[in-house]
């Protein structure tokens, strides 16, 4: 087998509809939708790794499933700065 110098690549097949925003959004809405509390059902999720806190009503565990804990972190907290514009303040003060 020769050894190949081009780069491979690896698509899981990810398209808009899986992005880690849309994912969270489409589980917190099957979260809502079977009456769970959304915000700390995520959290436990978060906090402890264990898919049983996210239900599989419309495939939303295995959706959460797609992407890493950290990343939801990162995705949360960089909305959490847009949303109240931080990322617009400079350090006058």
């Amino acid at each position: 087998m020769a050894v190949s110098t081009e780069t491979q690549y690896f698509n899981v097949g990810w398209d808009e509809r899986d992005s880690v925003n849309n994912i969270i959004k489409e589980v917190y809405m099957a979260l809502r939708e079977k009456g769970y509390n959304p915000v700390n059902q995520i959290v436990g999720y978060i906090m402890s790794g264990d898919p049983t806190y996210i239900t599989s009503y419309k495939g939303a565990r295995s959706l959460i499933m797609k992407v890493e804990r950290d990343e939801l972190v990162e995705e949360m907290l960089l909305e959490y700065i847009f949303s109240n514009a931080w990322d617009e303040e400079t350090d006058e003060d």
